[in-house]
């Protein structure tokens, strides 16, 4: 039995891996996180790994995400779990008796800094420049400095929007509006984003952890906005969401723009809801045998 340290406690996506390598994979899987973990620590800060067991591999799946730093406080936040945290966490290992031959560090496809796009590859320049994207970026380069220093293999997923049980952000809102019959759809809402249903990611982990390497991972599919909303209303017996033309749309985004965070939608967001954006993960079909199931038909098993 593999022994598996996983950074982020036992947040949603983390939940779903544990249970996936424990269960499938035969793994022994170790948390660590501020709160319900095994070792708890805040990785903002210098710490050290209180274990005198040996761990084969590590997942860095802690981050900060889901949410718009108004602030400069709240910008450098993204900085010091993202960046400084990953640092922190490689200085942990390093006090190891034995540092973890594996790494797998769960990163984003924010990391490309594009708003719409179609079928964008890991050779695309990483042009983010939010807080996150940026934060993401960095610790990205300086963990392929760290492995290659230490002679350890380093796998780098970039993610798009994750689907499974309770999922936080954007979707688990579009969620909660269908269900609470206050979700507008804008316009056609045929544009396209990429996806990925989280128990995939932990199926691939084993195999990545061999070969190494950075790669998108998506359902292959990308689905609307108005197929989203469509299995979301019939999971949940709920009517069709009303649906608004984008001028109307366009209007209440202007007030969004002066009134701030308090409106629930402004240009920014109109953008991302009404623009395609996908990604490639050809690299991970043909380099890791990568067959995602289609979030359409597991977002319906899981709502119902």
């Amino acid at each position: 039995m593999n022994n598996v340290l996983l950074t982020g406690g036992r947040g949603f996506l983390n939940t779903i891996l544990i249970e996936a390598l424990e269960e499938e994979s035969n793994m022994h899987v170790v948390t660590v996180g501020r709160s319900n973990a095994d070792i708890q620590v805040d990785i903002r800060d210098v710490f050290t790994i209180p274990t005198s067991e040996n761990f084969d591999m590590v997942i860095h799946a802690a981050g900060k995400a889901h949410s718009n730093p108004i602030t400069t406080k709240e910008e450098n936040e993204f900085h010091l779990v993202n960046f400084e945290g990953t640092k922190n966490l490689c200085r942990a290992l390093e006090g190891l008796g034995v540092i973890p031959k594996k790494f797998i560090f769960i990163s984003t496809v924010a990391v490309y800094g594009v708003t719409e796009g179609i079928d964008i590859k890991e050779e695309h320049p990483l042009n983010g420049v939010s807080a996150y994207a940026y934060s993401k970026i960095l610790a990205e380069t300086w963990l392929q400095d760290w492995a290659y220093k230490h002679n350890v293999t380093l796998g780098i997923l970039r993610l798009p929007l994750i689907v499974g049980p309770n999922p936080p952000g954007n979707l688990q809102k579009m969620i909660s509006g269908i269900k609470s019959g206050r979700y507008l759809s804008i316009g056609d809402a045929n544009a396209r984003k990429s996806m990925v249903f989280g128990e995939d990611i932990a199926k691939i982990i084993p195999l990545l952890a061999k070969k190494g390497g950075t790669y998108n991972l998506t359902d292959g599919y990308h689905p609307t906005f108005r197929e989203l909303e469509m299995v979301i209303a019939a999971s949940l017996e709920r009517k069709k969401p009303i649906k608004v033309p984008f001028w109307f749309a366009n209007g209440l985004a202007r007030i969004g723009d002066i009134t701030g965070n308090r409106f629930p939608i402004d240009s920014d967001k109109l953008k991302k809801i009404t623009s395609v954006l996908t990604f490639d993960d050809s690299k991970a079909r043909k380099e890791l045998g990568w067959s995602p199931s289609n979030v359409l038909e597991k977002l319906a098993e899981i709502l119902k």
